[in-house]
């Protein structure tokens, strides 16, 4: 699906009205504001894992509920929730996706908000997403009349990468799946993501840059990579350390492995193509006197292009197979392609751009590089064209500097005003543009 040419030239002839609605919408946002906080403090508090959102998804039926929405589905993909906010006026529709699942890591910040659930912790920002999904709900309700169509809100389960030895679909994949996009299907999506930490486009160097509370984030075309997992077992045969030569070491032969991996990226492809092979997992043998019979390997690929990715992964083969033979070894490879690179349609992303910076104006909305993590909204962006930005969480005196996925990872709950007014105005100038 794609967008006409004629919605970029009806968004300038909006803007008038736009800046008059963006006054009305900013002083509620500042009204709704210590709920939303509220809302926020409550999810970072109750995290839960992929696929285990209870908690979280009754949270968000019964604000939405209160909110006096009706048309809600749930259970969708296990546990999202899939809900429809008509406004006053007709007109297509246009889907906001946040995704409500945390991540297996022990917070160290100490926080009153800080999680409840031991070992676990929203630790990208997810609590933030789902915040402003629904700070963008109760705006809007408030406001139908603004409203030119209707609003899908997708509460999404499961987007933290599912392991290379899942069977089935999870996250945005089973979401599209069982019809979420569809009935009615949207024109367009938007997503966001808290970001700290980013680098602009332009000259590369090695300094820290932030992407602050206030501040908005984005690339055009290709933001993140193909996200891969791999599960490697090298066999060998066991012996005793003090004869090696009546064995066969799969300690020695996965460390051939692992360096010899390393050397697709250095060696065995074009320079130009992004690609990272990263082994974060190794784990084999049973007494330090034993030679080992069998390692585990771990480890995850990341490139833009498909087919590209397509290559590595037979090269991945072949260098196991030669090493492993070579040494009288076996190995096996289970290898799961899981999120595809989020490509963000061009005319969408210039179309919403002018009203990011209509809200926090020109100097705050900053063109990133691609980067290579992985996010399944792409899922949602393959069905409709889609636009995923970043919604800056950055405050050097608050200590909010840590990046995502780290265990003092927190952000500046000012970018939760930022995040519902930006949301907001996109959807609002897309329906209103759209014909």
């Amino acid at each position: 699906m794609k967008l006409p040419t004629a919605l970029l030239l009806a968004f300038p002839a909006l803007a008038l009205a736009a800046d008059t609605r963006d006054a009305t919408f900013q002083k509620s946002i500042e009204e709704m504001f210590p709920k939303l906080v509220e809302i926020r403090r409550d999810i970072h508090m109750h995290p839960e894992l992929s696929n285990e959102e209870v908690r979280t998804a009754k949270l968000v039926v019964d604000r939405l509920k209160e909110l006096g929405i009706t048309d809600i589905k749930t259970g969708v993909a296990k546990h999202g929730v899939v809900a429809i906010l008509k406004g006053g006026q007709d007109g297509p529709c246009v889907a906001v996706r946040a995704d409500m699942d945390a991540l297996p890591i022990k917070e160290l910040r100490s926080a009153p908000y800080r999680s409840r659930n031991p070992g676990v912790m929203h630790a990208c920002g997810h609590d933030v997403h789902v915040t402003c999904a629904l700070g963008v709900a109760e705006l809007l309700a408030k406001h139908r009349d603004q409203l030119k169509g209707s609003v899908k809100f997708l509460f999404q389960p499961a987007e933290e990468a599912m392991p290379a030895t899942f069977k089935g679909d999870w996250g945005a994949k089973l979401m599209v799946a069982e019809g979420a996009m569809e009935n009615p299907k949207p024109a367009a999506v938007f997503g966001l993501h808290t970001t700290a930490i980013v680098q602009p486009a332009g000259p590369m160097d090695d300094e820290t840059h932030y992407l602050k509370a206030g501040q908005i984030g984005y690339t055009p075309l290709i933001d993140n990579a193909n996200s891969d997992r791999f599960a490697i077992t090298i066999n060998g045969k066991m012996a005793h350390g003090s004869a090696p030569h009546k064995g066969v070491d799969a300690i020695a032969v996965a460390a051939e492995a692992i360096m010899a991996l390393q050397m697709i990226k250095s060696r065995q492809t074009n320079t130009r193509q992004p690609l990272v092979i990263s082994i974060g997992v190794i784990s084999g043998g049973q007494r330090e006197n034993i030679i080992a019979e069998k390692v585990e390997l771990g480890g995850t690929v990341r490139t833009y292009d498909a087919k590209f990715r397509d290559g590595i992964i037979v090269q991945m083969e072949r260098i196991l197979k030669g090493i492993t033979e070579a040494h009288g070894a076996t190995y096996t490879m289970e290898y799961r392609k899981t999120y595809p690179s989020i490509i963000n349609d061009q005319k969408l992303v210039d179309a919403t751009v002018p009203a990011f910076k209509r809200i926090v104006g020109e100097k705050n909305v900053i063109q990133l590089i691609p980067g290579m993590g992985g996010e399944d909204f792409s899922y949602f962006a393959q069905v409709v064209p889609g636009f995923y930005f970043r919604l800056g969480v950055a405050n050097e005196e608050k200590g909010f500097t840590y990046g995502g996925h780290t265990p003092m990872y927190d952000c500046d709950e000012e970018s939760i005003k930022t995040g519902v007014a930006v949301m907001a105005a996109a959807v609002c100038d897309f329906l209103d543009a759209v014909k």
